[in-house]
């Protein structure tokens, strides 16, 4: 990592990854009585900070770009 203007990105794509393997890691059943059980939550959650992670990452590179010229 060179600054740490993009560390907040960086965390932010990494809590999404974390969503995304707690939802694996925690799976899906079927009750008897037919009721579906997920953490359906976490998809969402992962997909929002996956998105705001990269948008902050352009963010920060497109303005240290453009304050070096």
């Amino acid at each position: 990592m060179k600054s740490k203007k993009h560390l907040l990105s960086f965390i932010s794509i990494l809590i999404g990854v974390i969503c995304l393997l707690t939802y694996e890691a925690i799976g899906t059943k079927v009750e008897p009585y037919g009721t579906l059980v997920e953490p359906f939550f976490l998809l969402p959650l992962s997909y929002l900070f996956i998105f705001v992670g990269i948008i902050l990452l352009l963010f920060t590179s497109i303005t240290s770009v453009l304050k070096r010229k």
